[in-house]
């Protein structure tokens, strides 16, 4: 049901103020529109991937042309702004609007791809990703790449005119339209000829053009980068091509209902060249001969700052080897004679030092640094550091001196900036630390100055305020330091001639509003005295919260990772991590969610979070959406005192419960199988009653092994005997026992009690966690320090303690157990033990999520590689994630989460070892699936 119609303070005034949301409700209603204008669904949609607030009335969720016609026909009528919204991935504040937003998402199919042609017809929400998997079919693919591929939408990327990094070689996004079938903001429905757009309106468009001929030759097109503003000069009449003139134009003058785009041949060799450099101004300074080099023959020459690879580095993850220096270009060559010209390209780069990647598995990583590169970039300065001059461009001849004028122009405004970017089309992208403070609107005032002088300087070298991402709220004011008067006449024109009401994306290009209007940073923000130490942000739950700048990763339809387990189940944006993260800035500076942590809202957009840690990996921000959820369940029920549900109680105390139960565990399993009792027990616990009820363990893995209950000096390694592996799967450790023993090794296993808190964690239950995660540590400390390797079994706890940990205990000790505790797979490796002979075995692998997130599954894999194994490794995450999965209102969810990769890829390989360390994926493998599954360690042993 709509909400309340008045408008909230903090809301952009304009005609969508004078209309209530009932009033509007109603309309859209008549005209058969499905909407949503609930308050979280507005908080969803109230900002894009840019610094920029504005809370839309209502928003449309599109599957069809209709859809968006009779949305437009309602905003005529009432008079309201349309904003048309792809994956919310616009970094200037493109994708933002006070009226109807319009997502286009499910107004995505593939209508028809020609091979001959080279051409694919497409719905505006087709994903990139998805229209590069049909048209590789055919040996093609679309041109420009954007890094924001796997998610934004082609109707986005023609709106913003996208480039990315193979723009050098394929061309930006306008130059790869055929032709558009479009609704002009007049309420025109564009006729369209052998590809061409006709009708009252392009004739009136081409009017314009024929006025101005010498104005748009002379100051329009002057080069490739030129994005800024309206590409005026498509409406001359040697290059006239009206669709090619909306592209870039951000919505602001038509509404595309359908694109004819080029396609190229995609079947070519690929080489990637990386040259070093002592600087980014050096890497730009050798540009133009690389360029020269090789004419027409690069497809992508990218700068790439060290910092960026650092933090990657710093995170734990693989990075191929680099050339010497600081700053490079990865150059990417292709055809025939891709070798010759990579010769040519070593020879004229000046270079401290180059090298051929020629591992495509390599290439795909170096390729990944750089499309992380906003997220990476926003988080390798010691403060936040923000999108807004994020794409200025020169010609790149000019490349090298513009940034050094740019990083002149940082240092005089007290700022730092970590440049990045598609060098060879003389674009740089910079994420800045402004001094933004939240609730001091003065203090964006650095960012106005710096913005303005950086505009004034580059007019120097007739460069361009955006090079690719458009200039929506964050440039728009700026835009008459670039243009004269006669241009931004012009903008006006064509603005009254396609959208005379200002109905479609207003306060843009021709109308601009002031760039520091709707800022989100400086918003008031609630003080949250957290639980957790937050250690990545000071203890500051709304800094954490913060972290999403919404490059939107994680609302990819497809992942090779594991973020965002809920969102790829169902593809409805507040089960995303970004906008669980939206709804929490709301809840914490926004005048929506009265209330703040403790409105409804927030408990239903945290409700599907797996807590699979995935996004701490996976997000380039840095989010962990695990994390704050645990907080703020601790802030909702210990702080604010909301009844905790019955499910928190009961399997949140897991390990207390299995402790009390291991004495009396065979007339428990037996208890347990009785239909009644075993319904009751899950009532009780609030459990699915779909959900099967784990087998306690008989003996446990300590009482089974109480003969090393002495600290023997002799010992080699240690087992950390989890509640896990000790109440529910002992075989694990067992098995370990044995493997480390047919070599030759003494193994005990730890007696004393140690938890690491997890479902105390998972469950927001923090003070009784502290204390637990507080008595473990020291409890295992003592062990790490002794010099014998200590190894963790159930990957969830031993991640727990290498990540919770820490959150939880500033003690010496968390630290040496962090640090000290090894997988079986690390405890093997470090240990350099021969593997068994695994060839002819074939592995289905389901990695816990949070080994993936947190303790990293290469050196599985590479073990089981090495051994002979041939190994598929499932993405994405097995659906149970702990206590999620069995708890009542989620069992559909969690089924939907498993049908997405792990239980399709266990009916394709039904004669395979099913590979599941997790206890929730073995138990999700076993209810779901009915397979064996087996740990590592059970592996290796049954070969030895």
């Amino acid at each position: 049901m709509p909400d309340q119609a008045q408008q909230p303070s903090g809301e952009t005034p304009d005609d969508s103020s004078r209309v209530s949301r009932d009033d509007l409700a109603a309309a859209l209603r008549a005209a058969g529109v499905e909407f949503d204008d609930s308050l979280v669904t507005r908080a969803l949609y109230s900002s894009d991937a840019s610094l920029y607030r504005v809370v839309p009335s209502t928003v449309v969720e599109a599957r069809s042309a209709d859809d968006v016609i009779a949305a437009h026909e309602v905003a005529r009528e009432l008079r309201i702004p349309v904003t048309l919204r792809g994956a919310g991935t616009s970094i200037a504040g493109n994708a933002v609007g006070s009226g109807i937003v319009i997502d286009t998402r499910r107004f995505n199919r593939v209508l028809d791809i020609d091979p001959d042609a080279r051409t694919a017809r497409v719905e505006p929400g087709v994903v990139h990703a998805d229209l590069q998997r049909e048209a590789a079919l055919y040996g093609l693919r679309f041109g420009p790449d954007p890094s924001s591929h796997s998610r934004c939408t082609i109707g986005g990327m023609i709106g913003n005119n996208a480039c990315g990094s193979r723009a050098l070689g394929y061309g930006r996004t306008v130059d790869n339209v055929e032709s558009l079938r479009v609704l002009y903001g007049n309420g025109e429905l564009a006729l369209e000829q052998g590809g061409r757009l006709t009708g009252d309106t392009a004739a009136r468009l081409a009017a314009v053009g024929d006025a101005n001929l010498a104005h748009l030759r002379t100051e329009f097109g002057r080069f490739g980068r030129q994005v800024s503003g309206y590409g005026l000069e498509h409406l001359l009449p040697e290059r006239r091509r009206v669709e090619r003139f909306l592209a870039g134009s951000e919505g602001s003058l038509a509404t595309i209902l359908e694109a004819t785009v080029r396609l190229v041949d995609d079947r070519v060799e690929r080489r990637m060249l990386v040259l070093g450099y002592p600087t980014m101004a050096d890497a730009a300074d050798a540009v133009p001969a690389l360029l020269a080099a090789a004419p027409g023959r690069l497809v992508a020459c990218e700068g790439m700052d060290s910092r960026i690879v650092d933090l990657v580095r710093g995170k734990g993850a693989p990075v191929p080897d680099l050339p010497r220096g600081r700053g490079w270009l990865f150059a990417e060559v292709a055809g025939e004679d891709a070798t010759d010209a990579v010769r040519r390209l070593v020879a004229a780069g000046a270079a401290l030092g180059t090298r051929l990647v020629d591992d495509p598995r390599e290439a795909a990583a170096l390729w990944r640094i750089r499309e992380d590169g906003a997220g990476l970039a926003g988080r390798s300065l010691p403060t936040p550091a923000y999108g807004g001059w994020e794409d200025a461009a020169v010609p790149p001849e000019h490349l090298g001196a513009w940034l050094r004028d740019f990083e002149e122009l940082l240092r005089a405004h007290g700022l730092q900036g970590v440049p990045y970017g598609h060098f060879g089309d003389g674009c740089v992208h910079c994420r800045i630390d402004f001094p933004f403070r939240p609730g001091d609107p003065a203090s964006a005032g650095v960012f106005r100055d710096f913005m303005t002088a950086c505009a004034t300087r580059l007019r120097d070298y007739r460069g361009t305020l955006s090079g690719e991402h458009g200039d929506g709220r964050v440039r728009g004011e700026l835009l008459p330091l670039m243009y004269d008067e006669t241009s931004l006449t012009l903008f006006r024109q064509v603005k009254a001639v396609c959208d005379p009401d200002g109905i479609l994306n207003p306060g843009i290009i021709a109308e601009p509003v002031p760039i520091t209007d709707d800022l989100r940073p400086v918003r008031p923000q609630a003080p949250v005295s957290a639980g957790l130490r937050l250690v990545h942000d000071a203890g500051d739950l709304g800094a954490a919260v913060h972290r999403c700048t919404g490059v939107g990763k994680c609302v990819a339809p497809r992942t090779s990772g594991v973020m965002c387990p809920s969102y790829i189940a169902t593809k409805d944006e507040r089960d995303s991590t970004r906008g669980r993260a939206r709804v929490l800035q709301e809840a914490l500076d926004g005048d929506l969610l009265h209330g703040g942590l403790k409105n409804p809202a927030v408990a239903e957009a945290l409700d599907l979070c797996l807590a699979c840690k995935g996004c701490s990996s996976d997000c380039p921000s840095g989010v962990d959406m695990a994390t704050y959820k645990s907080e703020v369940l601790h802030q909702r029920h210990d702080v604010a005192g909301l009844r905790r549900p019955r499910s928190h109680l009961f399997l949140g105390q897991l390990p207390k419960w299995a402790r009390l139960t291991a004495p009396l565990a065979k007339p428990a399993n037996l208890l347990l199988r009785v239909g009644p009792l075993a319904a009751l027990a899950k009532w009780a616990a609030g459990i699915d009653h779909r959900r099967s009820v784990p087998r306690f363990a008989s003996p446990t893995l300590r009482r089974a092994t109480d003969a090393s209950r002495a600290h023997d000096a002799a010992t080699d390694v240690w087992i950390w005997a989890d509640s896990f592996t000790d109440h529910f799967f002992p075989a694990s450790g067992l098995a370990a026992i044995r493997f480390l023993e047919s070599h030759g090794l003494t193994v005990r296993v730890i007696q004393e009690e140690a938890c690491c808190g997890l479902t105390w964690i998972t469950t927001g239950q923090l003070d009784r966690a502290r204390a637990i995660v507080g008595r473990t540590v020291r409890t295992l400390a003592p062990y790490v320090r002794g010099g014998a390797p200590v190894m963790a079994l159930e990957p969830s706890c031993l991640a727990s303690l290498r990540s919770d940990a820490k959150e939880l205990c500033d003690a010496e000790e968390a630290e040496v157990v962090t640090s000290g505790m090894l997988s079986f797979a690390e405890l093997i490796e470090r240990l350099d033990l021969p593997l068994p002979d695994l060839t002819g075995v074939e592995v289905v692998a389901q990695p816990h999520c949070h080994h993936s997130a947190v303790i990293g599954w290469d050196t599985d894999q590479r073990l089981l590689e090495r051994a002979g194994a041939t190994v598929t490794k499932v993405p994405g995450c097995c659906g149970l994630a702990g206590n999620f999965g069995v708890e009542k209102g989620h069992y559909e969810v969690s089924v939907a989460v498993a049908e997405t990769h792990l239980l399709p890829a266990v009916r394709a390989h039904a004669d395979a070892v099913v590979l599941a360390d997790g206890m929730s994926c073995r138990v999700q493998l076993d209810d779901l699936a009915h397979v064996p599954t087996q740990h590592l360690a059970e592996l290796f042993a049954s070969r030895v």
